[in-house]
């Protein structure tokens, strides 16, 4: 489903390198953490698979398309929750859903079964109507999350995606996430909550200053050692040991 091939970004003419030849390869039906210390290039990455960045060298295929080549095709094949939930600030909340809807051409049945079904899970109905520039931060990312999953493409690119939620949006989320990966679907999420990746993932890529410096399953990782993934983190991310 993604193929990331020796990718790598800079930033400053070259003098700062967020990404350095990273290589990753996610397989269908997977929900595959990317888990890395802030600066390590968690979002230059994510900003690589959806486009909004061109990587100054190697390849992104997303669901067989080439992003440099066909970047419509690749973008058809997913949906995107960025890590901060900017949205169109003088649009209604009910706008703004079908403004998403159009986009990706859902029929008048789809598109309201699936605006009622997410505006229920997140608790938008009273707000719907209302102008989002008067949303709090938590709405504005339970309204971004509506609009990114109301489309149900068969990948999801969420960076951050549990930040600013409730509990109990969080809760459903994380069960929508897995659900979505059971019907034969992907997942590739940043996350800085390690204990929700280690229950929730199938892999984990854990990247720093650009590279990746482990993947795999949690057993994997953990190559025999009773470690949780929070020690294995911290392990593998000490900047002052592997100097």
């Amino acid at each position: 489903m993604i193929v990331l091939d020796q990718v790598s970004k800079t930033y400053a003419k070259g003098a700062i390198k967020a990404v350095d030849g990273l290589s990753l390869h996610v397989k269908r039906g997977e929900l595959f953490g990317f888990i890395g210390p802030n600066g390590a290039g968690k979002t230059t990455t994510i900003k690589m698979l959806t486009g909004i960045l061109a990587p100054d060298s190697g390849r992104v295929q997303i669901n067989g398309h080439d992003m440099a080549q066909d970047p419509l095709s690749c973008k058809r094949s997913f949906c995107f929750v960025p890590d901060t939930p900017n949205v169109y600030d003088r649009l209604t909340g009910r706008e703004y859903l079908d403004f998403v809807s159009d986009m990706y051409e859902l029929d008048d049945k789809t598109r309201q079964q699936a605006v009622e079904k997410y505006v229920a899970m997140f608790g938008l109905e009273d707000v719907l109507q209302d102008q989002i520039r008067s949303y709090s931060h938590g709405m504005r990312q339970k309204l971004s999350l509506t609009g990114a999953l109301l489309p149900n493409p068969p990948l999801w690119i969420m960076d951050e995606p549990l930040v600013g939620l409730d509990p109990r949006s969080q809760h459903l989320l994380k069960q929508e996430m897995r659900a979505h990966c059971e019907r034969g679907n992907t997942i590739f999420f940043s996350t800085h909550v390690l204990d929700m990746a280690e229950r929730l993932c199938d892999r984990i890529a854990i990247i720093d200053r650009g590279r990746i410096v482990a993947a795999g399953t949690l057993e994997e990782l953990q190559s025999g050692r009773d470690e949780t993934l929070e020690n294995l983190f911290l392990a593998l991310t000490d900047r002052e040991a592997l100097a």
